[in-house]
C-alpha cells in the first residue's frame, strides 16, 4: 500500500492545526525519555522539533549548533543531559506548556 503523504508531513500538518497534539508530542517525548526509553523519547521531541520549531531556530535560540542538535536527536545520538535539559526548557517555554514530574507509588 503506497502512502501519499510522508509521516513528517502528516505530523507537521497535524501540529500547525492542534495545539493539544503539540503539547501530548512534546509531553510523550519528555515521559518516554525519564521512563529510560531514551530512543523512543528522542525519537518523538525529533517529529516534535520538525513539526513546531524547527533545528535551525531551535539552534539559535540554544546557542547550539544545527548539526549537533541534529546529531543529539539521531538514533544513534548521546545528548549530555545538559544540552537535553537546555533544548527541553526552550521547548517549553517556546509552548507556553510546563510540564512537571510527581511522584507516584
Amino acid at each position: 500500500m503506497t502512502l501519499t503523504r510522508s509521516f513528517k508531513e502528516t505530523v507537521k500538518a497535524r501540529a500547525e492545526r492542534d495545539e493539544a497534539f503539540r503539547e501530548a508530542l512534546l509531553r510523550e517525548g519528555v515521559e518516554c525519555l525519564l521512563s529510560g526509553d531514551v530512543d523512543t523519547g528522542k525519537a518523538v521531541l525529533r517529529d516534535y522539533i520538525n513539526a513546531t520549531i524547527g533545528f535551525e531556530s531551535l539552534s539559535e535560540a540554544t546557542n547550539t549548533p544545527t548539526k549537533s542538535l541534529m546529531r543529539m536527536f539521531s538514533q544513534k545520538g548521546n545528548p549530555q543531559a545538559s544540552n537535553l535539559f537546555a533544548v527541553i526548557a526552550h521547548l517549553q517555554t517556546q509552548t507556553g506548556v510546563q510540564l512537571e514530574v510527581r511522584a507516584t507509588k
